[in-house]
């Protein structure tokens, strides 16, 4: 995207990312119905990768199977303001 490659399902700490760019420090959350029950981890999650230098947008599958276009513009957005 915007000529930076994410990667799938990598390891970042004890975490593993559904996608990261490491260029940007950037990790991409797709979080399902399980989710809703894991509040305080994924804040939890978010300040140790954080921690590590990287920024977490986090995007629901609802979002993702059919609002794609604002995930997308979101992420371009995102990445607009932020690349160095």
């Amino acid at each position: 995207m915007l000529g930076f490659q994410f990667l799938r399902q990598r390891s970042i700490g004890n975490y593993i990312a559904d996608f990261m760019c490491k260029e940007l420090y950037l990790i991409i959350e797709i979080d399902g119905y399980s989710h809703d029950f894991k509040y305080e981890e994924d804040i939890e999650r978010d300040k140790k990768l954080k921690e590590l230098g990287f920024h977490t947008l986090r995007f629901t599958d609802d979002e993702v199977k059919n609002h794609i276009t604002n995930v997308e513009r979101a992420i371009v957005q995102w990445i607009e303001e932020n690349k160095k």
